[in-house]
């Protein structure tokens, strides 16, 4: 990930972001930071970017030109990059694409480059930073902060090039670089490896609208004060247990305006389970934190995947699913609309195609694994992710693999998707005698998918090994492990039912933006 900061005050930025973590991650290249000297780029020789402002008022303000100038070479050298990424300059780590996948990646590339860059001006008068903007904007390729002194800037560069203008609180300071490396600081715990422990950066504090419980170290006495016997138990389901208490009380006591949020999100998996296979992906998007509310009215719920995107309804009756069809296009994405959207009734496919736009690509059945206790291993994978005695190790696929999945799953989900699934180490291969024999993955909405194994390898049980690999996983975070099994495909039904998931009695109903030759027939 690349930043990019447009500031009066450089060697200030680059003392604050080249320390700890941040620091470190920059070192292994997995981060970039460039920080821009908005004067290098004023047309006065006096090196003067301030003027006094039209109409009056205290104080001065930041002209439009060196802004605009150093905001365009900035995106002048991203598009460059962008462009230089080609099949034959690709970097180490990764395969060289077929013949094929070259020309889609000059497209990707050709397309990126041309596109607006995430633009960021710090602002007291924008929207309040959260964690979740930023995880989204941890997926950005690049951003560029843009930190404003003075009383401001002009007006007239800002409509021109900022995408998102970000506080990160009521109050004001002399500039922005502050808030540009606190932003930046926690962008860059959403990037993948940043962390050294791949699980730090999902159970910190307001995931799923709770603070963090609290946490004890050693000595178990200290001041006169005891670590909670529950914590010495080892009995993981107790502590777990505790935890969730802890951190509802504490969140209770603190933040009223989350609880409240936390509240709202119990009251719809309360109603979600009155059909709990059904509803399965709805209740682990709320249990998870990853649901967005669009709607609530007892058993009438919509939410949105803040991972993915997608959106998901369920309705009582077709009126009321109508009017929540109307909520969620007046809340969706004005730029990229509803893209991807689960409906949990069929009455409501044809309102949906006709309200929103959208095509019909699958309807599933939900399978769920409602038992608590982990699947047995034996005979299907060995635990350490090494092979032994014919048994295939299962270990995170690295980028090295990204063409082998392609190849074999790329008509179903495109290249980039893959990509993103493999960074945040959400797939997994099984491997014996050092070649890859099958793959299976996580979603990002969380549900296990992506299962598949090659030619050569099928009849071994390599499926089973990959699913029930995932199930355990899924069940050492406190998930609900599911999936979704397309309508006719008896060999995943068959699988599923061995290793002893439930089926939902009625579908769900995949919709996706209807491409503009179909809305024009």
């Amino acid at each position: 990930m690349h930043f990019h900061i447009l500031t009066l005050f450089p060697d200030m930025v680059m003392q604050g972001l080249s320390q700890s973590i941040i620091g470190r991650a920059a070192e292994r290249g997995l981060l970039s930071i460039e920080t821009v000297n908005i004067r290098d780029y004023t047309k006065d020789r006096h090196r003067k970017v301030d003027d006094y402002p039209y109409g009056g008022g205290a104080g001065m303000l930041m002209q439009a030109q060196p802004v605009y100038d150093a905001w365009k070479a900035v995106k002048e050298r991203i598009a460059d990059r962008a462009q230089a990424v080609s099949p034959q300059h690709v970097p180490c780590g990764y395969a060289t694409p077929q013949k094929g996948q070259a020309q889609d990646a000059r497209e990707q590339t050709k397309q990126a480059a041309s596109q607006r860059v995430r633009t960021v001006y710090v602002t007291p008068q924008g929207a309040t930073f959260t964690q979740q903007m930023a995880k989204e904007l941890a997926k950005e390729e690049d951003v560029i902060f843009l930190c404003g002194h003075y009383e401001g800037i002009d007006e007239r560069v800002l409509e021109e090039i900022v995408t998102d203008y970000i506080s990160i609180g009521d109050y004001v300071l002399t500039g922005g670089e502050l808030p540009a490396m606190v932003m930046i600081d926690a962008i860059s715990r959403m990037v993948p490896g940043v962390l050294t422990n791949g699980e730090s950066g999902d159970t910190e504090s307001f995931e799923g609208n709770l603070l963090e419980y609290p946490q004890y170290s050693r000595p178990e006495e200290w001041h006169g004060k005891s670590v909670p016997k529950v914590l010495l138990s080892g009995n993981q389901r107790m502590i777990d247990a505790w935890r969730r208490e802890a951190a509802v009380a504490r969140t209770r006591e603190r933040r009223p305006d989350l609880y409240r949020k936390y509240e709202q999100g119990q009251e719809c998996i309360a109603s979600l389970k009155k059909q709990k296979l059904l509803h399965m992906d709805m209740i682990e998007l709320i249990a998870r934190g990853q649901a967005q509310i669009i709607f609530a009215e007892g058993a009438n719920i919509c939410l949105r995947d803040m991972a993915s995107g997608i959106y998901f309804h369920t309705a009582e009756n077709e009126n009321m699913g109508k009017r929540m069809l109307k909520e969620l296009a007046k809340q969706a994405d004005a730029a990229s609309g509803v893209g991807l959207l689960v409906l949990h009734q069929e009455f409501m496919v044809e309102q949906a195609k006709r309200q929103i736009g959208l095509s019909d690509i699958m309807a599933c059945s939900q399978v769920v694994y409602t038992k608590r206790e982990k699947l047995p291993v034996t005979g299907l994978y060995s635990v350490d992710g090494e092979e032994h005695a014919g048994q295939p190790g299962i270990r995170p696929l690295g980028m090295e693999h990204i063409d082998a999945v392609v190849r074999h799953y790329g008509e179903i989900v495109d290249r980039e998707y893959i990509a993103d699934r493999i960074a945040k180490q959400a797939m997994f291969g099984a491997f014996l005698g050092g070649e890859l024999a099958g793959f299976v993955g996580m979603h990002a909405e969380g549900s296990i998918g992506m299962l598949h194994v090659l030619p050569e390898y099928r009849g071994r049980k390599f499926g089973k090994a990959l699913e029930t690999y995932m199930i355990n996983r899924c069940l050492e975070r406190g998930y609900t492990p599911y999936g979704q099994v397309a309508v006719g495909n008896g060999i995943s039904k068959q699988l599923q039912e061995s290793l002893g998931l439930c089926f939902s009695r009625s579908c769900v109903y995949w919709l996706e933006k209807a491409q503009e030759e179909e809305k024009e027939r």
